[in-house]
């Protein structure tokens, strides 16, 4: 029987919200009324209500007024437990949607921002692509509950249906209802596993730093350690101090220009991917970069905000 009962749970939690104006994506904020949530009981509300069924003819059949009683109440308890699981999630308002960062084919950590209006909502559970997270609102309250999204490609990714339900508090009744927010998340691109590191066009790739070479820079104050051989005797005779020769010589230079125009070898989404490599690779090692792109040009910057706001560019690449 319980086989039975699961089944027709599972069809009329398909069919009961197709059948309403509410399976379209909507716009933030979502509230959830009385329009929009349905009840089904459970197997073991089924089964309860068997018992009780039992308990009721027992009682009338051997005039067992205290029997009768038991069944009365236990009943008025469970039509109460129907109430209680509606309200769990009547008044229940999705306010706001965050989004993590990450890169195809990772999962993506969504935040979704619920408000409990003038109650709270108790033992509320949240589904999303095979993922189920509990959580409990405090009336004039927020709750963040975070859920992972699975992505596959890189750009923009609609969120799917998501199902909030409560069996609160017996377990007898399962309410339910689906929202669908009308908002995408953006997935970064994969980064190639490996090839060559950038290249610098010519000079434009040194810049000379003082420090000893073969050519002199300057002079400065002599320091306890400098070899003799780099005092400047002539010039120190005219001054009150010891002065030392200075060198230079090129060092690569940290800022790493990635340009689109670079890579024409290279089809788009291989482009995407080397330039997002290079990213990572700039990131980790902490120099500075920027990006070119066909519509959108970056400055040099550094950090995670500076790689957030590049891999962003090129996951919206068309």
């Amino acid at each position: 029987m319980f086989p039975a009962i699961r089944r027709l749970q599972s069809w009329a939690e398909r069919r009961l919200p197709a059948l309403t104006r509410y399976k379209r994506p909507e716009s933030l904020p979502i509230a959830l009324h009385r329009r929009r949530i349905y009840i089904v009981p459970t197997g073991f509300g089924a089964g309860f209500t068997v018992l009780l069924l039992v308990m009721m003819v027992g009682s009338l059949n051997y005039t067992n007024n205290a029997a009768l009683l038991l069944t009365c109440l236990l009943g008025a308890a469970s039509v109460s437990s129907m109430l209680v699981a509606f309200r769990s999630l009547n008044g229940l308002h999705l306010t706001a949607i965050r989004q993590g960062n990450a890169i195809a084919g990772e999962p993506l950590a969504v935040q979704l921002v619920f408000s409990g209006g003038d109650h709270p909502h108790a033992s509320v559970h949240a589904d999303m692509d095979a993922q189920t997270d509990a959580f409990a609102v405090p009336a004039d309250g927020e709750t963040l509950v975070t859920l992972n999204l699975a992505t596959s490609r890189r750009g923009w990714q609609h969120l799917p249906r998501i199902k909030l339900w409560s069996n609160w508090p017996l377990g007898l009744f399962h309410a339910w209802s689906w929202i669908h927010p009308d908002q995408a998340v953006l997935v970064w691109p994969q980064p190639e596993t490996a090839g060559p590191p950038p290249v610098l066009p010519g000079e434009q790739g040194l810049r000379q730093r003082l420090r000893q070479g073969e050519d002199i820079a300057a002079l400065r104050d002599y320091r306890a350690g400098d070899p003799q051989r780099h005092i400047a005797w002539k010039s120190s005779a005219r001054h009150e101090t010891l002065l030392v020769k200075d060198f230079e010589q090129p060092e690569s230079r940290e800022e790493w220009r990635l340009d689109w125009r670079h890579l024409p070898q290279l089809a788009p989404e291989a482009r995407i991917s080397r330039l997002a490599r290079w990213l990572g690779e700039a990131e980790a090692a902490g120099r500075t970069t920027s990006l070119w792109l066909p519509d959108e040009e970056i400055g040099p910057g550094h950090g995670r905000s500076h790689y957030a706001r590049c891999m962003n560019a090129l996951a919206r690449l068309p």
